[in-house]
């Protein structure tokens, strides 16, 4: 049988969709698309903000319309939290945020026998990490290892804890074996991801934690790229600084998540720290990885932010230097306490300070990329980008080259004339900005 899947959200539904295609394909069935007719379509969701919830309603809604034969199953954390709604909007097969091997089962079966199925734990008792494959079906340069689900910090806009459970842990001996496992597949770089990283080990109890995850993983992987995924800054000690600015493979690219530069926001929010050690982590991480990019996300208009509060951030975004800004505009979210907050700011409002938010975003990624130029990069060449005629006259493209696009340890997207330079990591020396990264010639050390 053949078998479509649709992804909204974060990079651990990503990695979720990714194992649920190899469980397929391993029971013999095939992979198709939501543009070609399947037996079975599979649309896991996000239910991060209200928005989400919205979308995944319509794509559900048109999954049904126009496939009317096909089994058609949910999973995923709108699943989990809102199963009722999902009920109601005729789907065969239902399931949560976990269990996503029975879930296939259940969707090969419900194809076969034509009836509706359901399982949806309550995830707040969860207690183990659930273990998928890894790596992706295509030839790809960059893989995900998931090491962690989970989240224990109840942030007060934040559905994620309920939808997602208690922090659990993949054991250091399972994560090695997974990432040798990418290397020998011929990945070059390892994302490190999970819903909140940075509680990794908080349930083994056994004294290890994050840096001692990403040490052992330096370690035995010196030829692969480790890169991170999101961080929370309390992770960022002199310690880690110390023990993991030895690997070279480790990139010097941190995620921290901001959400706000103002303290009186940040409380509102429950954030479990203020801009004063915030920062501490970034200078921290400065002197310890020189040169590094420093990235994050930050919401505006949430309930009650003042114009106040909101140059107080965008100030302490300025003082940070951020290489790059996620911008989100406040949304709200049922179920939670900041939708019950006072102080609501109207949509146009939250969009206007979005608008100036993404603004500041990009004169600091202007300046972090434009400190780039003149320097020698190591990238690792993941794509061809299309270009028009014209565009290959200016760039000097001869008939057998191509306008590669790769990423450097520091996440910067880098563009690169060559021929045949996918999944070769090469020393390019940066020219100047180009689209939304910039343009480098290939080049040797």
């Amino acid at each position: 049988m053949k078998f479509a899947f649709y992804t909204l959200g974060c990079k651990v539904n990503q990695f979720e969709t990714q194992a649920m295609e190899k469980q397929l394909i391993a029971m013999g069935h095939s992979l198709g698309t939501f543009q070609e007719p399947c037996d079975g379509y599979i649309i896991n969701t996000c239910t991060v903000t209200a928005v989400a919830d919205k979308k995944n309603r319509a794509i559900i809604r048109r999954c049904r319309r126009e496939n009317p034969r096909a089994v058609v199953g949910v999973c995923g954390c709108y699943a989990q939290v809102s199963t009722e709604a999902v009920r109601e909007l005729e789907v065969d097969v239902i399931s949560g945020s976990a269990g996503r091997e029975d879930f296939i089962h259940m969707m090969v079966r419900a194809a076969r026998e034509r009836i509706h199925l359901e399982q949806v734990d309550e995830a707040l008792k969860r207690r183990e990490f659930e273990l998928l494959p890894p790596g992706g079906l295509e030839e790809r340069t960059r893989a995900m290892l998931k090491v962690q689900d989970g989240c224990n910090n109840f942030c007060s806009y934040c559905i994620i804890p309920y939808a997602r459970g208690p922090v659990r842990s993949e054991p250091m001996e399972t994560a090695l074996e997974q990432a040798k496992m990418l290397s020998a597949a011929g990945y070059r770089e390892i994302v490190v991801t999970g819903i909140e990283i940075a509680s990794w080990g908080w349930d083994l109890k056994n004294g290890q934690d994050l840096t001692d995850l990403l040490e052992a993983l330096c370690q035995a992987l010196p030829q692969v790229r480790i890169r991170l995924g999101s961080l929370e800054p309390r992770i960022i000690t002199a310690d880690f600084c110390r023990r993991l600015s030895i690997f070279p493979n480790l990139c010097p690219q941190f995620h921290l998540s901001l959400q706000s530069g103002s303290d009186t926001v940040l409380k509102r929010m429950r954030r479990k720290y203020d801009t004063a050690r915030y920062f501490e982590s970034v200078e921290l991480l400065r002197q310890a990885f020189p040169g590094c990019a420093i990235t994050t996300d930050v919401i505006v208009g949430f309930p009650g932010e003042t114009e106040e509060e909101l140059e107080e951030s965008l100030a302490f975004a300025r003082k940070c230097g951020f290489a790059a800004m996620h911008i989100f505009p406040y949304s709200r979210r049922p179920g939670t306490p900041a939708d019950k907050m006072p102080g609501q700011l109207l949509k146009a409002e939250k969009e206007a300070r979005s608008a100036g938010a993404i603004a500041v975003a990009r004169e600091l990624e202007e300046q972090y990329l434009t400190r780039l130029v003149g320097t020698v990069q190591e990238v690792l060449l993941e794509e061809t980008a299309p270009c028009t005629a014209e565009e290959r006259t200016a760039l000097g493209l001869t008939a057998n080259q191509e306008l590669w696009t790769g990423h450097s340890p520091n996440y910067a997207k880098i563009y690169v004339p060559g021929s045949l330079l996918h999944n070769q990591v090469r020393s390019v020396l940066v020219m100047g900005l180009f689209r939304d990264g910039v343009l480098a010639k290939l080049t040797e050390r």
